[in-house]
């Protein structure tokens, strides 16, 4: 008998903060430092005003709608998701940046309500809180048996991959990398004595050597690769041709 398939959900920008973070059960502090909102909560009442009043202190599986039926519907196999959020109450807003994202950690379970496996950091706010911020983000999602990728206390832990069991003989490993194009900052690169996150300067032949390698040390024979890349501006709707080399270009979808 042929062994079962694998069935991944693959989801990208999963933003918990702001008005997100206000109706859970534990609302962090909800100053916000944007040019157009000084509260998480303008943005609760601009929902309100559009479709109705809100509850508040919800289950932390309201979040997902009706995703989390079709999901199970969908029998899948591992869960990943690009987890552009903080988890903190710590920290210092990163200077002279325009948005910064948090949920408070003890709201965490609107992660693990969800079954999610494996949370890919490497993006444009995991740092938004300054480094204790993401120290504790590191730890709220370790707590919570969370699998992470992309960002880490330094380079070699920011770039090892995340490994998700199936089954015996059959594993997922998730390898995650962010661009400049995205809006990560280049001085959020982790280094070997600077926290931060996997950080591919462009995405050229020796990026994906880089990637190769790190799959070759950690992948084995009947193991799924995952490689998440994070690039590309907002709200577009066309794709980058990027160059790799001159005989041949990368086709990227743009980060929405």
């Amino acid at each position: 008998m042929s062994p079962p398939g694998v069935t991944l959900f693959l989801c990208g920008d999963v933003m918990t903060g702001r008005g997100v973070d206000q109706i859970l059960e534990h609302p962090g502090d909800p100053r916000l430092y944007e040019s157009w909102a000084r509260s998480a909560l303008d943005y609760v009442h601009l929902a309100e005003r559009k479709n109705g009043p809100l509850p508040r202190a919800v289950d932390p599986a309201y979040i997902w709608g009706d995703a989390l039926a079709a999901l199970d519907a969908a029998g899948t196999t591992a869960r990943i998701i690009n987890l552009e959020t903080a988890v903190t109450d710590e920290g210092e807003p990163w200077p002279g940046k325009g948005i910064h994202y948090r949920m408070d950690p003890h709201n965490v379970a609107c992660i693990t309500s969800a079954n999610i496996d494996c949370c890919v950091l490497a993006n444009n706010h995991i740092l938004d809180w300054s480094n204790p911020g993401l120290e504790q983000t590191l730890n709220s999602l370790e707590r919570a048996g969370l699998e992470v990728t992309g960002a880490g206390p330094d380079a070699s832990a920011a770039a090892r991959p995340a490994l998700i069991d199936i089954r015996p003989g059959c594993r997922v490993v998730v390898v995650a990398m962010g661009t400049p194009s995205s809006g990560i900052p280049p001085t959020w690169a982790a280094r070997s004595d600077r926290p931060g996150v996997t950080l591919a300067p462009a995405l050229s032949s020796t990026e994906v050597d880089a990637v190769a390698a790190r799959v070759a040390s950690a992948a084995t024979a009947g193991d799924l690769v995952v490689v998440s890349i994070h690039w590309g501006p907002n709200w577009g709707y066309d794709p980058l041709r990027i160059g790799v080399s001159p005989e041949r270009s990368l086709i990227a979808p743009v980060c929405m």
